[in-house]
């Protein structure tokens, strides 16, 4: 919600505006957003009696029954608008279809949109409120790790365009979101990793102390969901609890001072200076996590060779990314990619690299004064050093399957979603999720997540173009 003030003054030639926009908006932790206990959303629409939810067809699935009972709780009429929604999908023709609903549906002016889902689905439906009437409302509901971390954060809003990622966007508040870990429940395993990439990002540059929680509890906060699965002890649940808490508050106070990213030097860019071309390059594209984990951990070699990160911190870091099961290097990470990656960041951040380093771990430092060869020789010491880790540096599930990329609707196969459910108990043993078998599974060799996860690089910094001789599913990355 915004409130613009002004004042125009009579110059020699003319007028001067001078305009300040005050931007307010809420964040409400809450387990069970959709439980009939809670009321605090359905307070949101109880002055409109009815709500336009918009939402993906896996997260509907998952819980449509859970949401329609809510809203029948507290005499709301509901009208829900079902979309597939994937990198491929991140489209103008989908944000039309938005429109059309919101049409359809006789949105009033000031009246929210409920949205819910990952990142991509706020992306698209944030920017067509952004476009309808120029300023509709809506209100947040992320349902995913990265969704809830990170996404949340930012009022950016996009779509793809043409072979351009985010290309048409805006900058947009919502009204309030609400956030529900109870959701990670049946988010899979390979994305909730993918999210922690988000939080090490964070961490590592500003917030020590959830850097050491996050050390601490890695792969028991990896595999119980952030301690929303069952048989999560209380200490864990206390650790993932105060980890997202300040996590999102560290990334709030980063960026609220920086809404519509004026000031280019940005600590939550750590990470995002050679990831979109490290998601792009192979033939199947690495998720976003996995990119970014890359990018970092190269970054921190970097800050290592040069004096500003000790080598135990290095190692530290280091081996968080490979507890975790993130990448940490990739056979094409090359000098190609450094000259093509750096030549592309330079266009967005005004001339200069601003490559955000922890110094010393838990804080950070930009720098802008590092010539191709320094970074060509930092490389190949981090292609040494990564070798020396499990895997070489591989991630575990590194690679982007048919619901990152849209290529796969609900008649596709989607088994990790579907047994993250059952294990969380939301789906009954014997449904399912499928009407028939697809083999369009990727790398990974199957679909893992319940909803449309950031594909490619939906929370990138800029919008710097890349091309590396082709686009991938039709999108060029843009940093």
């Amino acid at each position: 919600m915004s409130d613009l003030k002004a004042s125009v003054q009579e110059t020699k030639t003319g007028f001067h505006v001078e305009g300040y926009e005050k931007i307010e908006y809420d964040f409400t932790f809450v387990d069970g957003v959709f439980d009939v206990a809670n009321s605090n959303l359905a307070d949101c629409y109880k002055s409109w009696g009815r709500v336009l939810a918009v939402t993906d067809k896996n997260v509907y699935r998952l819980y449509g029954a859970k949401i329609e009972k809510y809203f029948n709780h507290y005499n709301l009429k509901l009208k829900v608008h079902q979309t597939s929604i994937g990198e491929k999908a991140k489209t103008v023709d989908t944000f039309l279809e938005i429109a059309d609903s919101m049409t359809e549906f006789g949105i009033i002016r000031k009246e929210p949109v409920l949205v819910v889902g990952g990142g991509l689905v706020t992306d698209v439906a944030g920017f067509a409120c952004a476009a309808y009437r120029r300023n509709t409302n809506f209100i947040r509901v992320p349902t995913t790790v990265i969704g809830l971390i990170d996404a949340s954060v930012s009022i950016k809003v996009a779509v793809n365009y043409g072979r351009y990622k985010n290309r048409l966007g805006a900058y947009h508040a919502p009204l309030h979101t609400f956030l529900d870990f109870t959701f990670l429940r049946t988010l899979p395993v390979a994305q909730v990793r993918n999210g922690f990439a988000e939080l090490i990002k964070i961490s590592s540059c500003s917030h020590l102390q959830v850097f050491d929680l996050l050390d601490k509890f890695c792969e028991q906060l990896i595999d119980s969901r952030f301690g929303r699965a069952d048989g999560s002890s209380d200490e864990l649940r206390q650790a993932a609890d105060t980890i997202n808490r300040e996590g999102i508050y560290e990334m709030l106070k980063l960026e609220s001072p920086n809404l519509h990213e004026i000031g280019l030097d940005r600590v939550i860019a750590y990470g995002h200076t050679w990831s979109p071309l490290h998601e792009l390059i192979p033939e199947t594209p690495l998720r976003h996590g996995h990119a970014i984990s890359i990018d970092m951990a190269y970054s921190a070699t970097l800050a290592k060779e040069r004096g500003l990160l000790s080598s135990k911190e290095h190692r530290r870091l280091f081996t968080l990314f490979s507890r975790a099961g993130l990448s940490i290097d990739h056979p094409q990470f090359d000098d190609e990619v450094l000259d093509k990656g750096t030549a592309a960041i330079l266009k967005t951040r005004d001339g200069l690299l601003r490559l955000a380093v922890p110094n010393p771990l838990g804080s950070c430092t930009f720098l802008n004064d590092v010539p191709p060869q320094e970074l060509k020789d930092a490389l190949r010491k981090h292609k040494e050093m990564a070798k020396t880790y499990p895997r070489e540096g591989a991630g575990t599930e590194a690679y982007v399957d048919s619901s990152d990329t849209g290529y796969a609707d609900m008649d596709s196969e989607n088994l990790s979603v579907e047994l993250a459910a059952k294990e969380a108990g939301v789906l009954p043993a014997s449904d399912n999720l499928r009407h028939g078998i697809s083999d369009a599974c990727g790398m990974n060799g199957r679909v893992n997540r319940h909803n449309k996860l950031l594909g490619v690089n939906g929370d990138a910094d800029g919008h710097a173009e890349y091309t590396v001789g082709r686009p991938v599913n039709g999108i060029e990355a843009q940093a």
